[in-house]
């Protein structure tokens, strides 16, 4: 490790590396030889070249390595790390002096356009929301009103809290590059940004890979624990909830086993409900299999929506989620009812026909209909003679998972790569119970005493792995995994999720709740 100034960070600069283990190791090639000098060379190189150059001659100097790091850290080339304890208050302080010297300064317009993050969302005494945000740009103050999240909600700011020397104070206004607690957006959730969006950033955090479902104790209210669960998910963007309203049950993403333990523990210390869980499940998803089309027209093949939605559903490439797109005029139709079938669209991709969330597919809107807003004579509007975006919320769903029926659907289980590290002695017994586990070692290496197996293993069976590797190991195992991808189900049954919403799947089920009357 490299210190400056007392904390200790790490540094890639050109094929200089500084590591845990080691120190500084040089990874680029020699240096080829040049009828420049060093002299020559120094005065048109960057901070970087010179480092590397000076490394190399074995004279790397504290000064230069400190400012090649906060070129870097600034870029985000490199991330410092530092080591410390909250709980003793251990390395803070270089940690402060850290983020002071190595970050870049705040530069925010107060009187630009308002830009903010929100990164904590809490509630207050009353139950009501608080918003924590950094303010990039502009000023925001109370009874302002500004856009949010990814619907550009508007909400009205009604109190205002900013931190000042470790302190809160109320402030009529906080202006930009600074940090408050904001008051009045109801529907806030931590990410949103505030005003103007910021340029977007790719997540962070691999997506959940199981889930379960969380059964009240004998004393616990179910409506108390919906209420508990979601206010936790809007504390914790790593937790993400599906209320099922036919059974009554709330099911909660997980990253592991240990989370139900930290779940059951919050709720039993901050909101006094005692909970279980049920088995642990994987989280799958569906990908399209093939192409597929579908469209219902207004009063034809007993349509009870005053609507003409067509759709094709095509799979997309591996990552890229869900695009809607458009095959029709923009100007066929008012752009809210568009919006009506977009939002759908995303909606009911939750579900696909096995239950899981369909992604990494390109929905289009090939055919499009309504009626103009109309009533007979000397009356007021009259519902059943007009379009409205109720029924193309109604129709889109039939239309869609008709059109994914054609195109067909295959199930795909989230996969983790790991790394297993024991005494060489031992690779005897673990193989036949990694392939047990449908574990697959795809690199096998011998380092003396000791092997090492990396490869991937079905998400589901990562805590057998876990509960088996001491007794096979004698206790001297070690275990690594993390998400990695998803694959297609090729072992025993198709795994299967209950639906919870009105199953579009069956047509008449889903005409019953949703417009009370029997189609088809």
């Amino acid at each position: 490790m490299i210190t400056l100034g007392g904390c200790p960070a790490a540094v890639t600069t050109f094929g200089v590396v500084a590591r845990s283990r080691g120190g500084l190791r040089e990874t680029a090639p020699a240096r080829p030889k040049s009828r420049y000098t060093p002299a020559t060379r120094r005065k048109t190189r960057s901070d970087s070249e010179i480092l590397l150059e000076y490394y190399v001659e074995g004279r790397v100097g504290t000064d230069l390595l400190h400012r090649a790091l906060v070129a870097q850290t600034r870029q985000a080339l490199v991330h410092p790390v530092y080591f410390g304890s909250a709980v003793t208050g251990a390395g803070v302080p270089e940690l402060i002096t850290g983020i002071k010297e190595l970050l870049p300064a705040a530069d925010g317009d107060p009187e630009g356009p308002v830009s903010g993050t929100v990164f904590k969302v809490d509630r207050g005494p009353a139950g009501e929301k608080v918003a924590y945000a950094r303010l990039f740009s502009g000023t925001l103050g109370i009874r302002d009103r500004v856009p949010f999240g990814e619907a550009r909600t508007e909400g009205r700011i009604t109190a205002i809290s900013v931190f000042d020397g470790g302190t809160e104070t109320r402030r009529e206004a906080v202006p930009a590059n600074r940090i408050a607690k904001l008051w009045g957006l109801a529907d806030i959730r931590i990410g949103d940004a505030l005003g103007e969006p910021r340029k977007a950033h790719g997540h962070f955090f691999a997506p959940p890979s199981l889930e379960t479902v969380v059964v009240p104790g004998p004393d616990t209210d179910a409506r108390s624990l919906h209420l508990a669960l979601t206010q936790l998910a809007e504390q914790d963007p790593l937790i993400d909830l599906r209320h099922d309203e036919v059974r009554q049950e709330t099911s909660v993403s997980l990253y592991g086993e240990v989370q139900k333990e930290v779940v059951q523990a919050t709720l039993a210390e901050e909101f006094g409900l005692d909970v279980t869980f049920r088995e642990t499940t994987p989280l799958c998803i569906e990908r399209p299999a093939g192409s597929g089309t579908a469209a219902e027209f207004i009063k034809k093949d007993a349509n009870p929506f005053l609507a003409t939605v067509g759709l094709r559903v095509d799979p997309a490439p591996v990552g890229s989620g869900v695009a809607f797109r458009l095959e029709v005029e923009l100007g066929a139709m008012p752009y809210a009812f568009f919006k009506a079938v977009e939002d759908t669209v995303r909606e009911t991709l939750h579900q696909g026909l096995e239950g899981w969330q369909v992604t990494d597919c390109s929905v289009t809107m090939t055919h499009s209909g309504y009626w103009p807003r109309q009533s007979h004579a000397h009356q007021g509007f009259d519902k059943s003679m007009s379009t409205t975006g109720a029924d193309f919320r109604g129709l889109t769903p039939l239309v869609l998972v008709e059109a994914l029926r054609r195109a067909g659907t295959q199930v795909y289980e989230p996969m983790h790569r790991f790394r297993v590290e024991a005494p060489a002695d031992t690779l005897g017994a673990l193989l036949p119970v990694l392939a047990a586990l449908r574990a697959v070692p795809q690199t096998t290496e011998t380092r003396g005493d000791r092997c090492v197996l990396e490869g991937a293993v079905p998400a589901a069976r990562v805590h057998g792995l876990e509960q088996r590797l001491p007794g096979l190991t004698r206790g001297e195992g070690e275990l690594e995994s993390g998400f990695d991808h998803y694959a297609p189900v090729s072992h025993g049954t198709v795994p299967r999720r209950p639906r919870s919403d009105h199953n579009p799947l069956n047509r008449k089920e889903y005409l019953l709740n949703v417009t009370r009357r029997v189609g088809g």
